[in-house]
């Protein structure tokens, strides 16, 4: 029996201060908090995949095949797979989110404190689920 993922997302993406954390990883979905110290930003990428963000804290501005477009707490934004994006965090808080990358993106259980460490570690999901 699997029990899935059922707690606070808010609460959990407002309280996390790591760059980069996978919290649950599916068959086919993937959910990952983040936290953008004030003008870091994901740095501009494109996957072979669809995914969501929704910014619970902050302020910053999504890229997304250049068009720029300013994001706040409550905005959700949709990333089809194959578009050149980026979220940066242009307020003076972090900017707290959490994203879902579907299918998943990154090692279950990894975290990343920051950018840089994110940018050293060429890690991919590698199949392994939660549960």
């Amino acid at each position: 029996m699997k029990t899935g993922f059922v707690q606070d997302i808010e609460s959990l993406a407002i309280s996390n201060k790591q760059f980069r954390k996978v919290l649950y990883t599916a068959q086919h979905c993937q959910l990952v908090v983040m936290a953008l110290n004030p003008k870091e930003e994901i740095g501009m990428e494109v996957h072979k995949l669809d995914q969501f963000f929704r910014v619970e804290e902050g302020s910053g501005e999504a890229v997304l095949d250049g068009a720029r477009t300013a994001i706040r707490t409550g905005f959700a934004v949709i990333v089809p797979a194959g578009t050149n994006h980026n979220i940066i965090n242009t307020g003076s808080v972090p900017l707290k989110l959490y994203t879902l990358y579907a299918p998943p993106n990154h090692r279950d259980g990894v975290v990343h404190s920051t950018r840089a460490d994110a940018e050293a570690d060429q890690e991919h999901f590698d199949g392994k689920t939660t549960e």
